[in-house]
């Protein structure tokens, strides 16, 4: 059964080709239509990009930043406020990595490395953490370990 109050319809059209979208019967009268939706955390929207997220994302991270300015006053040590970035920041910039890192652009690519390179020059983390290309690549291969070890297949 479809809870029509918690529904909402969303039409993924290809770029550049707006036309008639094909109105289908719907269970519920009056859906909205909306041009992006939080799923599991993550937003989608009907462009199949990644931008809103990304920005979504950057500022929850500034955000972060911010608090870590503020623990980095109060004279918590280096390594703390590390392995504070790495459970915040960088948790935060890899969630569900795999399913959006895909659907970003060159210019959210490098907004994402530039916040990273700017994070390492400020010493909120240590000069270990990889760039955020790397990090979504680490990222992909983890699930796909765990996709072929839960199939039986050993890599």
């Amino acid at each position: 059964m479809l809870n029509c109050s918690k529904s909402k319809e969303i039409i993924f059209a290809a770029r550049g080709k707006r036309g008639k979208s094909v109105q289908l019967p719907s269970p519920c009268l009056d859906v909205e239509r909306v041009s992006s939706l939080r799923v599991l955390g993550v937003i989608v929207n009907d462009q199949l990009t990644a931008t809103d997220y990304v920005s979504n994302i950057l500022a929850s991270c500034n955000s972060l930043l911010y608090a870590l300015r503020i623990l980095r006053s109060h004279g918590i040590p280096d390594t703390s406020l590390h392995d504070i970035f790495r459970a915040t920041v960088i948790a935060k910039l890899t969630y569900c990595a795999p399913s959006w890192s895909g659907a970003c652009s060159a210019a959210d690519r490098a907004k994402l490395e530039s916040f990273v390179s700017r994070c390492n020059r400020l010493e909120y983390c240590n000069s270990e953490v990889p760039t955020y290309s790397d990090l979504t690549d680490e990222a992909d291969d983890t699930l796909f370990s765990r996709i072929m070890a839960s199939h039986g297949h050993v890599l």
